[in-house]
């Protein structure tokens, strides 16, 4: 994606089923947990870059130790940051008694995060709040063991100021409104309800206080309390927890819109949001890394009983199919193949924008991100190509020479690296014009492989999604190779309503297709359209979001994809630049076609999973409408 758009957080769930002294016996430090939490959040950096954080829960440990740790940072390279922490602390410990490093029981004792139970956050922050205090893991402490509750998590609710009230209305009086806060105070309150009714019924049975904490910490039914929790999240979620005495979940939500995986063995169970990580961190095939099933936990209780439980009755799956097409990292082994069938899938349409000119076209890509749906489309060019040449050696017949031959098998498309992102350049300068200049050389290009005003330049993106830095920058600088037509080919549809999961599009009037569809309808006069939808988006703006209806569709539908995709060419085509523009974009058959497991594809069509999906569209048209810039959750 050229644009940068933040998006869904990356989580690790890290649980030793064995004590520290065999993983120090077996591979020669005491280290492991932590060694295998740092790959694993390292192996999904993508996922992240704002902040990071871990947990750590250490079991059987005397009273008066601390058993639960947590650190966090927001710097620059959080992630480096932190486990710098951990490892100069053992250097210390190293230069002032070697035998120390040798002592697993020892370093548990003294070192914070040396324990059976981790916890690992890299975070997005998709709204601007980028302080430490909004850094995962949150904390909930109490003095009672089984009360203690740390959470991370991969979500966003739709209906937070709803869930907010819930908990005024128990009594509570939280001192926050995000979704993590109300999210953390509401499993607190049904973690706090299931020890109270586990204490009362062995006090009734005449154990005594100090009996009755491990009776609590044996029996506490997670999925009862996560049940209770999330009855009335309206949402994508992944949420994991770590409770004080050593039980761990892991949630996902009932539509499973938010990506999970966990593995787990004899020595550990590791769950994340991407599989490669797991593959690469413990060297295993990826037929053993499970799904967490949408609706259901993973529990892993501290004796190491692990079961999956349901918590919400699933709904239809409606699995992001952002993350198929450019959020997770394409080393999954089924994201490279769907990401390349999503290039090959758009060789037709790109075929048809340069009229079957393969002697005055050249291919390429940008970013690097959209280098295998590039390899996809490459490949579909070859297979055309070959039909062609299969077709023209079977007419000549008995006339076919060696030249002739030579002719024909010389068809194959020019594939070329026309643009390299060069540097990150600071926009330091605060005059507007000169900073779009500065932005338009963040990427160079190879002069020397475009004939002048003959060949055609295509060029494959992930997405367009703003449009900004394609009229600012890129569409600018392959300008610059005196091109007589650009082609810019995206292997998503056309985004043209708000996320509200995850991703950081939350506002219409950012993106390009909203406002190629806004024009066209004033182009047309057809302004009376506008105004219906802001009318009956207003009537239900405090309506219950079970009887919403999306009304933004509506500015959609007077015109074909084609010619949106059309007006966008023309509201991205600057006077400065001289070649003709078009824009190919993906069909939402197509991408059901290259990522048949994902089908949720709300922003491009509007069809979200939850009805809380539909208050977001009509709220963020409201926004619009209304000249507010502010997200519409």
């Amino acid at each position: 994606m050229s644009e940068a758009i933040k998006h869904e957080c990356g989580i690790v769930l890290l649980r030793l089923l064995k004590p520290i002294e065999y993983y120090f016996f077996k591979y020669g430090t005491a280290m492991y947990g932590l060694d295998k939490l740092y790959l694993l959040m390292e192996k999904q950096h993508n996922r992240g870059q704002d902040g990071a954080g871990i947990g750590c829960i250490k079991f059987d440990l005397n009273p008066g130790s601390r058993y639960m740790h947590r650190i966090r940072s927001n710097n620059p390279n959080p992630l480096r940051e932190i486990f710098s922490k951990i490892h100069n602390r053992l250097d210390q410990i190293y230069s002032e008694n070697p035998e120390r490093i040798n002592d697993p029981l020892w370093l548990k004792k003294n070192l914070d995060l040396v324990g059976e139970l981790y916890l690992g956050h890299l975070r997005y922050g998709t709204f601007g709040n980028n302080g430490v205090e909004y850094c995962h893991p949150f904390l909930r402490e109490n003095n009672w063991m089984s009360k203690n509750l740390m959470i991370a998590g991969n979500f966003n609710l739709t209906n937070v100021d709803e869930l907010f009230d819930s908990l005024v209305d128990i009594g509570q009086h939280p001192n926050e409104t995000s979704d993590t806060a109300t999210v953390l105070e509401k499993m607190g309150h049904f973690l706090d309800d299931e020890n109270e009714d586990l204490y009362r019924k062995y006090k009734s049975k005449g154990y005594s206080k100090k009996d009755i904490s491990p009776l609590i910490a044996k029996n506490i039914d997670i999925r009862n309390i996560l049940s209770n929790s999330c009855k009335y999240w309206d949402g994508g979620y992944i949420i994991t927890g770590l409770l004080g005495h050593g039980d761990s979940f892991i949630m996902r939500d009932p539509a499973g819109i938010r990506p999970a995986y966990y593995y787990y063995d004899d020595e550990i169970v590791v769950a994340t949001s991407e599989r490669p990580a797991i593959q690469t961190a413990f060297n295993i095939s990826v037929e053993k890394i499970k799904e967490i099933e949408p609706g259901s936990a993973l529990i892993i209780k501290k004796d190491g009983e692990i079961k999956m439980e349901e918590c919400t009755p699933k709904i239809e799956k409606r699995a992001c199919s952002f993350e198929r097409i450019y959020f997770s990292r394409g080393t999954d082994a089924d994201i490279y193949l769907e990401r390349k069938r999503l290039g090959k899938l758009l060789v037709p349409a790109t075929l048809k924008a340069i009229n079957f000119d393969f002697e005055n076209s050249i291919f390429s890509y940008i970013p690097n991100t959209a280098i295998s749906a590039f390899k996809g489309m490459v490949e579909g060019l070859n297979d055309f190509c070959d039909e062609v040449k299969r077709d023209k050696i079977v007419e000549l017949g008995s006339e076919i020479t060696t030249e002739k031959l030579k002719e024909i098998l010389a068809l194959r498309p020019r594939v070329d690296q026309v643009a390299v992102k060069d540097v990150k350049l600071r926009t330091f300068i605060t005059n507007d014009s000169a900073r779009d200049d500065l932005v338009t050389h963040v990427y160079d290009v190879t002069y020397g492989l475009v004939r002048n005003e003959v060949d055609n330049l295509v060029v494959i993106d992930d997405s367009i999604v703003r449009g900004t830095t394609l009229r600012q920058s890129i569409i600018k600088m392959l300008d610059r190779l005196n091109p007589k037509k650009i082609v810019i080919v995206s292997s998503a549809p056309q985004v043209r309503y708000p996320d509200c999961y995850g991703i950081d599009m939350t506002k219409l009037s950012d993106f390009i297709a909203f406002r190629a569809a806004i024009t066209l309808l004033k182009d047309t006069h057809q302004t009376h359209i506008i105004n219906e939808v802001y009318k009956k988006c207003k009537e239900q703006e405090f309506a219950p979001k079970e009887t919403v209806i999306n009304h933004v569709k509506e500015i959609y539908r007077p015109f074909k994809a084609t010619e949106i995709s059309k007006k966008i060419a023309e509201l991205l085509h600057t006077h400065e630049v001289k070649a003709s523009l078009e824009i190919v974009y993906q069909t939402i058959e197509d991408l059901h076609s290259a990522c048949p497991d994902n089908t949720g594809d709300w922003y491009f069509t509007g069809n979200y999973p939850t009805p809380g999906g539909n208050k977001v569209a009509n709220k963020s048209f409201i926004n619009y409408i209304e000249g507010r810039n502010e997200r519409a959750y």
